[in-house]
């Protein structure tokens, strides 16, 4: 009898752990027009689309993902076996209690007085011998012909793919504004920016790839010049010098160098 009940009492479980999944929810708002960017990308990091409201500048898109489980089971088992540790302590620190008593004490040991000496040369700083880099110079549309096709061209394609793969590492230096700037995997300090070349614009765009900063902090990793202020946000047109990094057809990402608000 208990065999031909055990598929439906395995078919029960399983429905009530299904019923129990829990999920934790990101509100995301973008420029409208960037919707399927922003999903793809979250897409990716294993969220799952709810609902998107398109407004007349902005779309608001929600995600949701299930909640990873607690792992209750490898906590039981450290749990069982600090107890089984601590039983076997107090065991022999009761059997061996009455021996150490009435034991002598050790003599002490003396320690040596000897100190090596230091050497005082060691303790002047040395000059460093390297040579300094050279002032490595960025690409602008002005010196660069494949940088001006690039942001005024197709948002992706070979274009785009050649550009990143020819001047992998190199600097450029352009006109860009914030099209979108969402946190970083939910954190309160890191950011994903999305720039766009041109001024920025709700109506139109001034082509090129959609750029990105990537995992980025505002304080530390934008570089901002002195005379910028404290927060940016979604609109600020910026002039940005960055690193060129790689592509995956959607987005372009660039390592920020030094970036101020024009």
């Amino acid at each position: 009898m208990r065999g031909q009940f055990a598929p439906q009492i395995l078919a029960r479980v399983s429905d009530a752990a299904a019923e129990t999944v829990e999920y934790e929810t990101r509100s995301v708002q973008t420029v409208r027009g960037t919707e399927k960017l922003m999903t793809a990308k979250w897409e990716k990091d294993g969220w799952e689309l709810v609902t998107q409201n398109t407004g007349k500048v902005r779309t608001e898109l929600v995600f949701r993902r299930p909640k990873p489980a607690f792992p209750w089971k490898p906590l039981a088992i450290i749990g069982g076996v600090l107890v089984v540790l601590g039983i076997f302590i107090g065991i022999m620190v009761a059997v061996t209690g009455d021996d150490k008593e009435g034991s002598p004490a050790p003599a002490d040991t003396p320690r040596s007085e000897a100190v090596a000496p230091q050497d005082e040369s060691s303790t002047e700083p040395q000059e460093s011998t390297a040579p300094a880099p050279a002032e490595e110079s960025p690409l602008t549309v002005e010196n660069n012909a494949d940088l001006a096709a690039l942001l005024t061209g197709p948002q992706d394609g070979p274009t785009v793919e050649a550009f990143a793969a020819q001047y992998a590492g190199q600097l450029i230096e352009f006109d860009g504004a914030i099209g979108a700037m969402n946190r970083h995997e939910g954190s309160t300090t890191r950011y994903d920016i999305l720039i766009a070349s041109g001024d920025y614009s709700e109506t139109h765009s001034n082509g090129g790839p959609s750029f990105q900063f990537r995992d980025v902090s505002i304080t530390n990793d934008l570089h901002l010049t002195d005379d910028s202020p404290d927060t940016i946000g979604v609109g600020d047109n910026l002039h940005v010098i960055a690193r060129v990094g790689s592509t995956d057809g959607q987005l372009f990402l660039l390592t920020p160098v030094q970036t101020s608000v024009r």
